[in-house]
């Protein structure tokens, strides 16, 4: 085994999370104790007191619905008022509530918990398999995200691997990772669309490979877009015909819903192999004079197609997206390749294959396929180039910004900073001067995302400039760098123009969480 300390590859996903690693040139998807390579994204709080993470949790969903915790990653870095979390709220059975700077936090007997805190807990358990696996402590890892999050979203998870005890080298673009697992080691000259339909995001990718070289033309996504989706749809044709059959609702029933929402995942899985399928439930609540009552319910692949047909299509506008901004066709591509679980259903794939033109490729497997691009880029990272056991270059990654940087100005008009899908790392520049006599405070909102007015943005937060020098007003310019890094994150510099120095800068983000709180987690963590 090779002395290198390993790097890692998680791929954190909402409905599950996959860890592998590069040992002796060859890449490891790494199982669990019973050799299953997925691990459940879910994290049961048992009642006496203790946690359980991955598939050990899954039965507690059925169980104990309102105590066990999934699909954060539709959670992370969002504000507690955004769409996307009120919408999660009305669909989760367990507490969402509200932190005292907009954040979201889980509310589990008795105890709150920060997303970033629940997301830590299955890196950790990732983490743990890794180390078992390797027989050694493993510190640095690789974590994917979605190529649409934002600044924000990309924080909290890195703040995730850090709860969970590792060091995160590189954050890294979920699509990207996909093509290096796909074309690194193999001369692939081409281009390419990475179709990454998941649990609970969507994201294509356009890229150039050459050879070691994978360059990102564009990307674009809806990281609120995903097979929970289409889980969701199922589960209320379900409740809809348990309705007919007995004239009961079960809207206010958690856990008869978080039942049908087990049969709605095996529903779906039986559809991709057979044309029809047979659900049968016993005991799925009680009626007025405490009969029991159960579900009979028949669907066939078609008609399932046609329920979740609007959904795959959604997904189209997004493609659509991605190719006007790399002024492309279809017909430009040569290949288009399938990751994420939702791409094995047949409706998936002939959609697909209809908006493309072409068959998509779907020989590297769809679930896996993310973690072992981040092994890889962990192993160039580590200056481990082997893969096959065949001496590589270093995987060079040139990924681009997903969404456009910039400022409020005038109130609230958006002023562009760094337009999207310019390649990382960047940086855009402003100056700014004080407006008041003797100011030595400067703040700056800063947000990102496509509309002129701010209020069709999100709020990054505010850039704080403090420690400026006194002086009459404008007479104060400070060069401002805003940069985005090789993880698509966001730093700021700034300078005096007229003595060169660097000023301080704070950037207080927003849906973030204060340092008291994020103190409070690391405590909590190493516990």
């Amino acid at each position: 085994m090779s002395g290198t300390e390993p790097v890692i590859g998680i791929d954190l996903g909402t409905t599950n999370s996959c860890v592998t690693v590069v040992v002796d040139g060859a890449v490891h998807v790494i199982p669990d104790e019973s050799g299953q390579t997925l691990q459940a994204s879910i994290v049961a709080f048992l009642a006496d007191g203790s946690v359980v993470v991955g598939n050990q949790g899954r039965a507690e969903i059925m169980v104990d619905p309102v105590n066990t915790v999934y699909s954060t990653k539709r959670l992370i870095g969002r504000a507690f008022d955004s769409g996307q979390v009120q919408d999660a709220i009305r669909a989760l059975p367990y507490a969402v509530v509200r932190g005292s700077e907009q954040q979201p936090f889980i509310e589990i007997r008795g105890e709150t918990y920060a997303i970033p805190e629940v997301s830590g807990m299955v890196l950790r358990r990732m983490k743990d398999l890794a180390e078992h696996y390797l027989g050694r402590s493993v510190q640095r890892a690789v974590i994917t995200v979605p190529a649409n999050f934002n600044d924000t979203q990309r924080q909290m998870t890195a703040l995730a691997g850090e709860l969970a005890g590792l060091k995160v080298l590189r954050v890294i673009n979920e699509p990207t990772a996909a093509a290096l697992a796909y074309g690194y080691g193999h001369d692939v000259n081409a281009r390419i669309a990475i179709y990454d339909f998941g649990g609970g995001t969507f994201d294509v990718t356009i890229l150039d490979v050459r050879g070691h070289i994978f360059e990102v033309i564009s990307t674009a996504g809806d990281s609120y877009l995903g097979g929970d989706d289409i889980d969701e749809r199922l589960i209320r044709s379900m409740m809809l015909a348990f309705e007919q059959q007995h004239g009961h609702s079960l809207n206010n029933n958690p856990q008869a819903v978080a039942r049908l929402k087990h049969v709605a995942e095996k529903t779906k899985i039986e559809l991709t192999q057979t044309d029809r399928a047979v659900v049968s439930v016993q005991d799925l609540a009680s009626g007025a004079d405490g009969t029991s009552l159960g579900l009979k319910f028949q669907l066939d692949r078609d008609s399932f197609g046609q329920r979740c047909q609007d959904i795959v299509q959604r997904t189209f506008l997004v493609c659509d997206e991605a190719l006007r901004n790399a002024r492309l066709t279809a017909d430009d591509l040569d290949h288009v390749i399938l990751v994420g679980g939702s791409t094995r259903m047949p409706l998936v794939r002939d959609m697909v294959g209809q908006y493309f033109g072409s068959k998509p490729l779907h020989d590297v497997n769809p679930d896996e396929v993310v973690a072992v691009g981040a092994a890889i880029q962990g192993a160039a990272l580590a200056e481990d180039h082997f893969v096959e056991n065949r001496p590589q270059e270093a995987a060079l990654l040139l990924d681009v910004t997903p969404q456009s940087l910039g400022i409020a100005s005038g109130g609230e008009y958006f002023e562009l900073l760094i337009e999207k899908n310019t390649q990382v790392p960047c940086e855009g520049r402003r100056v700014f001067t004080t407006s008041t006599d003797g100011q030595t405070e400067v703040r700056i909102k800063v947000y990102q995302g496509h509309s002129e007015v701010i209020a069709g943005n999100v709020l990054l937060g505010e850039v704080e400039l403090f420690g400026l020098r006194s002086a009459p007003r404008g007479h104060v310019q400070i060069d401002v760098a805003f940069e985005i890094d090789t993880n698509g994150m966001m730093l700021v510099r700034a300078t005096d123009r007229e003595t060169g120095l660097e000023q301080a800068t704070r950037i207080l983000v927003s849906a973030g969480y204060t340092r008291e709180e994020i103190a409070h987690m690391k405590a909590r963590a190493a516990q």
